[in-house]
């Protein structure tokens, strides 16, 4: 067994890694960016090594500096986790050369699924069955063209190499061939450096199932059971759940059965995944799509129904061990479901979100896991992919596992930066995932059912209230008649007004006079109500109307940020909204989207634009985001410039509408 493995990855399945490590008696080394000096897998880790700036191509993707902390620390193997360098064939050729265990597959392997094409016709020739379509490389537009006619459409384009949706275009007619083959080719090249298609016939009511699979080097192949992974954004996996509840159990044996077959056909060693697309109408009609050479985000699931550890087994593997048990010893126990935590706004979007943890609540539980790379302090930046933590939750019934996972989302907040929480729950509660009747399309046709926020009650802006009203009173509430409360008059108290703002909302005024354990408050046009607040920490109880509820509550920044019954919400106080009063009274304010750096300034102080006109782009986590002038006028602020970082909701330009233009002001 090895003495030192170093974990080449960051965030939650960094500290998931050192965790088993730990487990195992083996001395754990994690590598960071500048950006992540202090994250909370280097302080789990027995030795952590910087290794470049925060972009991941001069730190995290780089083979050299990953080999060097490597070689630095006396590790005999890494663990690549998944991402970044996973499922890089080089780095494995780097780490054999070097001397160094890759805790992966081997070399071969990696090449013969990395690319398509060869992997479809590797496991055609083992007998796996594949979506009908055409694999042959190097095709032109043409034969693209012929091959889609012949296949029958509708049809999907896909990039040779790569994944995760990239290049991916559903063509539904002849007539849409060319400019699709010309997207699919733009992006397939930007994303991969390859513009090779293939053409496949597109299974429209279509379910995602993979099954996971582990080999040894003494040729033992078994397979775990399989994962649901329907539920699914833009080809992004959301929600994800061990077993599936479409396959029965003949169902089960057949796809496990082509899994292993794959997973011999190419000598797979470890632990790999291999992806089936099914035909919900059909499920015992399945097709291989592509197998994933490394552990998958979902792994979780699996591990709580079979009691495995597959991280562990990732390991003894590689270090010339046997697998533990054969094919006959696996049983699946129970129902395992998982929710992939996001720094991302639904509500606008899904665009990624970025900030400082100030406060964090991770459930606890009888079958609750959480893998999680979060802590208070934790900076969440635009460097990396916006996943937080994944909630996982296992139970005897589907029923009971998923009614317990809405229960801890509902015990799951970070307070500081937004995320898509709330959105996991709503999606969980929908009618078609509570009867298990998933495919790829459910989310995008549910659209603004899951993704518009209902406006914070009036209990929420008067905690807010009550919370800032409790930080003006002196300490130990004793009043000095030189140390009076704000509002505070002789006779009957004055009202003292405090304006706070949700995300996408309007400036809402609550009215607050007395002391906070015997106040009245006014919230926007409703009538005053008594109302008591207890702060404890951070957290306070607010009775307002009859009606009491806890809080988990930071104030930060000029935000109040607050957390109860699985809702967290960040109100902005009045000083916060004053930029964006002053854009408004321009007419044009253009505030970012999202937090970000600034990449282009398409625009200057005196410049005349259109609506629409580009002026700037924003970009977050891998993806741009073009802010455009609001109305037709004159650019007369512009507050950043390339390379500048900025805020959720901070102001960035003032375009002041043009007096000619009163209709395309309205527009």
């Amino acid at each position: 067994m090895f003495e030192t493995v170093l974990v080449a990855n960051r965030g939650e399945i960094a500290v998931r890694v050192i965790r088993t490590l730990r487990e195992m008696g083996i001395r754990s080394v994690a590598v960071h960016s500048d950006a992540d000096a202090g994250a909370l897998h280097t302080r789990l880790a027995d030795v952590a090594v910087p290794i470049g700036p925060a972009p991941a191509a001069q730190s995290y993707l780089s083979i050299e500096r990953v080999l060097e902390a490597a070689e630095r620390t006396g590790a005999q193997a890494i663990h690549p986790g998944y991402g970044f360098l996973s499922e890089n064939v080089e780095f494995a050729r780097a780490c054999e050369k070097a001397g160094i265990v890759f805790i992966g597959p081997p070399i071969a392997a990696i090449e013969a699924m990395a690319d398509k094409i060869r992997a479809k016709q590797t496991v055609m020739a083992a007998g796996v069955p594949v979506v009908p379509g055409r694999t042959e490389p190097g095709m032109d537009d043409g034969q693209v063209t012929d091959a889609a006619v012949a296949v029958g459409f509708p049809v999907l384009l896909k990039p040779s190499a790569g994944g995760g949706g990239k290049g991916m275009r559903v063509v539904r007619s002849k007539e849409e061939l060319p400019d699709a083959i010309a997207g699919a080719r733009r992006e397939a090249a930007g994303s991969f450096g390859d513009d090779t298609l293939l053409v496949e016939r597109y299974v429209g009511n279509s379910r995602h199932i993979e099954v996971q699979v582990l080999g040894d080097a003494h040729g033992n192949v078994i397979h775990l059971g399989e994962r649901e992974c329907s539920l699914q954004r833009r080809h992004q996996k959301v929600i994800e759940e061990a077993p599936s509840p479409l396959l029965d159990t003949a169902s089960r044996a057949s796809m496990g059965r082509a899994a292993v077959e794959a997973a011999k056909a190419v000598g797979y060693t470890g632990a790999g995944t291999v992806e089936f697309i099914v035909d919900a109408d059909r499920p015992r009609d399945f097709f291989f799509l592509e197998m994933n050479t490394r552990l998958q985000v979902e792994h979780p699931v699996t591990e709580l129904i079979t009691g495995m550890d597959l991280v562990e087994q990732q390991i003894r593997i590689a270090a010339g061990g046997r697998l533990p048990v054969d094919q006959s010893d696996v049983t699946l126990d129970g129902h395992a479901i998982e929710a992939r935590l996001y720094a991302e706004d639904p509500s606008r979007g899904f665009l990624p979100q970025a900030g400082t943890v100030l406060g964090l609540l991770e459930p606890t539980g009888p079958g609750i896991r959480v893998d999680s790379s979060l802590a208070v302090g934790t900076v969440v930046g635009s460097d990396y992919d916006p996943m937080l933590a994944k909630i996982i939750a296992w139970a005897p019934t589907r029923e009971t596992a998923r009614a317990r996972l809405v229960g801890a989302l509902g015990h799951t907040a970070v307070l500081g930066v937004t995320t898509n929480a709330a959105f996991l729950r709503a999606l969980l509660d929908d009618a078609d995932v509570v009867a298990g009747k998933l495919d790829t399309g459910l989310i995008e046709r549910r659209g603004d059912d899951l993704t518009l926020p209902e406006p914070p009650p009036p209990h929420v802006y008067a905690a807010a209230g009550l919370a800032l009203l409790i930080e003006s009173e002196p300490a130990g509430g004793v009043v000095d008649r030189w140390d009076v409360p704000d509002g505070w008059r002789m006779g009957e108290p004055a009202w003292t007004v405090r304006k706070l703002q949700a995300s996408g909302g309007e400036p809402v005024e609550v009215r607050l006079r007395g002391r906070s354990e015997a106040a009245e408050v006014k919230v926007g046009d409703g009538e005053p109500v008594a109302a008591r607040a207890v702060r404890d920490g951070d957290r306070i109880t607010v009775s307002l109307d009859g009606l009491t509820m806890s809080y988990y509550l930071v104030h930060a920044g000029g935000t109040v940020w607050l957390a109860a019954d699985g809702r967290v919400t960040a109100l902005r106080e009045q000083e916060r909204l004053t930029a964006h009063a002053e854009g408004a009274s321009a007419g044009g304010v253009v505030s970012s989207p999202m937090p970000g750096t600034v990449t282009v300034v398409q625009v200057s102080v005196g410049d005349e634009v259109a609506a629409g006109t580009p002026l700037l782009v924003v970009e977050a986590m891998k993806m741009e985001h073009v802010l455009t002038a609001p109305v037709a006028g004159t650019v007369t602020a512009l507050d950043v410039t390339a390379g500048q970082t900025v805020g959720l909701d901070e102001r960035v330009a003032v375009v002041t509408p043009a007096a000619d233009a009163p209709e395309q002001q309205e527009n």
